[in-house]
């Protein structure tokens, strides 16, 4: 399954992922400054994280991401979702625009956020 987001929709899944204390998020501020505001990004749950020492947070899926940032590229990233948070939001593709996502995140030519070169501008704490 992978769901399309808004940036907006995506800022608000990153800061639930801080405030949760979820590993992969993406720091504070950093989605509002470098995501394209006005695009589409994909989720892919792909891991089930159990935690039974926190259990408010588990389990959580790790999802990846096709996030598109501010200069047009698309990269890999990560993210840690609640399954709640997930299933809420609306299913609006269909099987091929899927197929076609997955086939994206997992064919290993993306950069990952960590490559990305506009990283290099960003002093903050959700450099990774």
């Amino acid at each position: 399954m992978v769901k399309a987001v808004d940036t907006s929709e995506l800022i608000r899944l990153d800061a639930e992922a801080i405030e949760c204390g979820l590993n992969r998020n993406h720091g504070v501020g950093w989605l509002m400054e470098f995501a394209d505001p006005g695009a589409v990004h994909f989720l892919r749950p792909v891991l089930v994280h159990r935690a039974p020492h926190r259990p408010e947070v588990s389990p959580h899926w790790r999802c990846m991401l096709l996030l598109t940032m501010r200069d047009g590229q698309q990269i890999f990233s990560l993210l840690d979702v609640l399954p709640a948070s997930f299933e809420n939001l609306p299913e609006t593709l269909d099987a091929a625009a899927q197929s076609g996502v997955i086939r994206r995140l997992e064919s290993g030519g993306l950069l990952t956020q960590a490559q990305w070169p506009g990283l290099e501008a960003w002093p903050g704490p959700g450099r990774r």
